[in-house]
């Protein structure tokens, strides 16, 4: 048996939600299918520590944090112009969830939690008569989306009686079930965080209709260091933080903080240049950044107190002295430097200010907070195939964490949502 329906959602993610936001306020029947037992599972992980919902800089700097070619990034640039983080401020005010900018920029709700911004989402969609279908895993196409479907039964009416349009087959618990709809759209999100439903699957399932799809990438993700750390350096300090530190990198330089992990570095700093650096070892086999482990003194200030007399005190005692270099910060220039570097204090100096670490691999996508690449689209209103739409993670754009990748994922379906609305409205 088939069921027919106005708007099929599939992914009940952040961009599908907000897609289905959109059509449901617009008076759309919409239904939205999910392979999870309940609604935005990666959502409410993302959110475990605080979530962080968006980032409050100007918005011409925030549109600059996207990675993507010069097309798509100015693609991007306008549905951020549409629902921004001011949008998104508002947007959970409207849900009833007040919001503050940390001291970083970042905007968090007040009680710093996912849960009751979801649930009073969800009440929302279902006042406004979204349904919900769960436990649904989206398995393949039926019959080729036409090429043109027609604009009957309206998206304003009833869910269309005998209309045929859109085939999509899911696996159910109770077995296969088959849905046709008048308009997708399809928010699968990306490759990574598989247990929750973010598996890349849908990858065959768009290409063997025609849709280009760039491979799927680990993105915002730890790395693994050339040769890697010794089993001293590992067994002591993995786990623990660089703080108040630098990176560069071709261009990028960025303070922030990070963390030694048993093969290598991940942690905010590392994932905000986390494309930078796996194009790179895509193109060259490794990349190599610098670290600064003293971002705050100048060059000249950190050369004067390495050459300050130590008299019989340590290496280690001398630089913590001089410049609180200690636990991991000291740990690492044994780790990486020679001898002869360690015992010359000019060449020691250049090294506190930019040391040099080798980066051979990504961790795998497995483990990554997102991924990179995805559907190609070229149709500003997201639209992949006739009346199919994509939205959030999927697309081809990366981001770094921050509150970048929910804001995009809303701006993203919002823009998908209204999308649909102004087609319809044209036929």
């Amino acid at each position: 048996m088939t069921t027919i329906v106005q708007v099929a959602i599939v992914g009940a993610g952040p961009a599908g939600l907000m897609a289905a936001q959109v059509l449901s306020q617009a008076g759309v029947a919409v239904h939205v299918f999910d392979t999870m037992p309940s609604v935005g599972r990666k959502f409410l992980l993302a959110g475990k520590g605080g979530l962080n919902l968006t980032h409050s800089e100007p918005a011409d700097l925030f549109a600059t944090r996207y990675h993507a070619d010069g097309t798509r990034s100015a693609e991007i640039a306008t549905w951020l112009a549409d629902f921004d983080s001011n949008a998104v401020r508002a947007w959970a005010l409207d849900l009833g969830i007040e919001t503050f900018v940390g001291s970083s920029g970042h905007v968090f709700p007040k009680d710093m939690k996912a849960a009751p911004l979801l649930r009073a989402w969800l009440q929302r969609l279902r006042r406004t008569g979204v349904q919900f279908h769960m436990r649904h895993r989206w398995v393949g196409w039926g019959e080729p989306p036409r090429q043109a479907l027609p604009a009957t039964p309206p998206l304003e009416g009833g869910d269309g009686g005998g209309y045929h349009g859109i085939d999509l087959s899911f696996e159910t618990p109770q077995g296969n079930v088959s849905i046709q709809a008048q308009t997708v759209v399809l928010a699968l999100g990306g490759g990574s965080w598989a247990r929750l439903g973010s598996d890349g699957a849908w990858v065959p399932l768009l290409q063997a209709r025609g849709i280009e799809v760039a491979p799927l990438l680990p993105s915002n993700c730890g790395f693994d260091v050339k040769d890697g750390w010794s089993e001293h350096f590992s067994s002591r300090f993995a786990g623990q933080p660089f703080k108040s530190v630098a990176i560069s990198c071709n261009g990028f330089h960025r303070k922030g903080e990070f963390v030694a992990t048993a093969t290598g570095v991940e942690g905010s700093l590392i994932y905000a240049a986390s494309g930078l650096l796996r194009n790179h070892i895509a193109q060259k086999g490794c990349v190599t950044f610098y670290l600064d482990l003293l971002p705050d003194l100048s060059p000249e200030r950190v050369l004067a107190e390495v050459q300050h007399p130590r008299g019989t005190r340590s290496l280690t005692s001398h630089w913590k002295s001089r410049l609180k270099i200690d636990g991991i910060k000291a740990a690492i220039l044994y780790e990486l430097l020679p001898k002869t570097t360690l015992n010359d204090p000019v060449a020691l100096a250049m090294a506190f200010k930019n040391l040099p670490i080798t980066l051979h691999a990504a961790r795998p996508i497995d483990e990554a907070i997102s991924s990179a690449g995805g559907v190609c689209w070229k149709n500003p209103n997201l639209e992949v195939l006739p009346d199919v739409f994509c939205a959030g993670e999927m697309l081809d754009w990366d981001a770094p964490t921050g509150g970048y990748l929910l804001t995009n994922c809303l701006a993203s379906g919002y823009r998908v949502g209204h999308g649909i609305l102004n087609k319809v409205s044209k036929l």
